[in-house]
């Protein structure tokens, strides 16, 4: 995905994701209703709802999810090879904004927890923290803010190395190899979310590094019992991400052609 592609990605996502769809629809029933197609106003309101019902539903996220994730199970840390470095990948957490002096950890700040196992298990001698920052919202770029984090979790400063420019996942794999070729590094471990795991393998290996994937931040395998049926907010987040993947992949390839 070139640099043109990036806004295309975020707006495919948005109309493409559960919630997005459904808005749609939502307006295409206004509409249709202002028309006097009754009949097909009424199609599009239900159809926006069972859509937003069906990817609320924590067995449907998680089925989806699971079919993204499943290239990439969890792996012990003695069954992953050594490497020159560790590559941990931006998303996990936000950085330091106005009125709020720390950053803030989301459920993929598991990334940088497992590129801390992976350093203290002795895989790696470097750990490469790759994300930018928007300077409207916070002057700390991500990096930064993770590097802080791992600290705290026992890896020295020196072994840590910062790419704090990237906005997305091509520009993570762009700007690391080009950090990492200064220091004739050419095998990495490459750390990020299982469901984001396909397409920044792809951009990293376009890079020409020998990557090994080390995922983590996998979904749950199951929702318990009746509540997996029920709508549920979380199920839907988890559904957007997934769509959200979808798109960064058919828009990847298709660029590939």
């Amino acid at each position: 995905m070139n640099a043109t592609m990036a806004p295309l990605h975020g707006l495919a996502s948005a109309v493409i994701s559960p919630l997005g769809t459904a808005l749609l629809l939502g307006v295409a029933a206004l509409v249709l209703g202002a028309l006097r197609w009754r009949r097909l106003s009424v199609l599009a309101a239900l159809l926006g709802l069972i859509w937003l019902w069906v990817w609320s539903m924590p067995v449907a996220s998680l089925w989806l999810r699971g079919i993204l994730e499943s290239r990439y199970p969890p792996m012990a840390l003695q069954g992953l090879p050594s490497a020159q470095a560790i590559v941990v990948l931006g998303g996990g957490m936000s950085p330091p904004g106005a009125g709020r002096p720390w950053p803030d950890l989301s459920a993929a700040a598991d990334r940088v927890w497992h590129a801390s196992r992976l350093f203290h298990a002795g895989k790696a001698p470097i750990v490469v923290m790759s994300g930018g920052t928007d300077p409207t919202l916070s002057p700390v770029s991500e990096a930064q803010s993770m590097r802080d984090f791992i600290l705290d979790l026992g890896v020295p400063n020196a072994a840590v190395l910062l790419e704090a420019s990237s906005r997305n996942s091509r520009e993570n794999a762009q700007f690391t190899a080009a950090l990492l070729r200064q220091r004739r590094i050419e095998r990495v471990l490459l750390v990020t979310s299982a469901l984001h795991m396909r397409r920044a393998l792809a951009h990293f290996t376009a890079q020409g590094l020998v990557v090994v994937p080390a995922a983590t931040d996998h979904s749950p395998l199951a929702a318990p019992g009746a509540a997996g049926w029920l709508p549920d907010a979380g199920a839907l987040e988890g559904s957007g991400r997934a769509f959200k993947e979808l798109t960064g992949q058919w828009i990847w390839l298709t660029a590939r052609d």
